[in-house]
């Protein structure tokens, strides 16, 4: 007789904010949540970043062809997990749905300048255009649902804050 743990419920609201549940068996809820990160009371979206910069710390290092494949497929499997984990908790974008916060810091360090001042400015930058979603991050945001449409306006936050960051480089670097 096998024992398989119970699916998960809808996530209820609680002050606006969707409670969360954390199974450690499910792959998708370690991604999706960030490894935990996307739990936090304050910012979820934030701590998300900050536990992306680990990440990035450990792949910097890879020649960027094999950096481009592990940001790609980061994004592949982001779109499965998110879009699995957002129909669980039954929202369409949930806060605590951190990975495309990690992948989108992930693209924006691409081909970074090495240096803690590079990781804090690029961190920054992510933040700053997840948070205010300019065009078309904002059309992206607001039309795609499911897993694609949580990952993809961060894609685009992060090329647009891979964009300023190279001509930051480039301009005082």
């Amino acid at each position: 007789m096998t024992i398989s743990p119970p699916e998960p419920r809808p996530g209820p609201l609680k002050a606006g904010r969707v409670v969360a549940h954390f199974d450690w068996r499910r792959p998708h809820h370690w991604l999706a949540y960030g490894a935990g990160s996307g739990l936090s009371p304050w910012a979820p979206g934030t701590a998300g970043t900050l536990a992306a910069i680990p990440l990035y710390l450990l792949v910097a290092p890879l020649p960027l062809v094999a950096y481009l494949a592990l940001v790609a497929a980061s994004f592949a499997i982001g779109v499965w997990a998110c879009d699995k984990t957002a129909r669980e908790l039954g929202v369409d974008d949930p806060s605590p749905v951190v990975w495309d916060e990690v992948v989108g810091l992930l693209v924006t360090m691409i081909a970074a300048p090495p240096g803690w001042v590079w990781v804090l400015v690029g961190f920054l930058l992510f933040r700053l255009f997840d948070i205010l979603k300019p065009w078309p991050i904002r059309v992206l945001d607001r039309d795609l649902r499911g897993g694609l449409g949580i990952m993809l306006d961060d894609l685009v936050a992060g090329l647009m804050a891979w964009g300023v960051l190279q001509a930051l480089h480039l301009a005082f670097g």
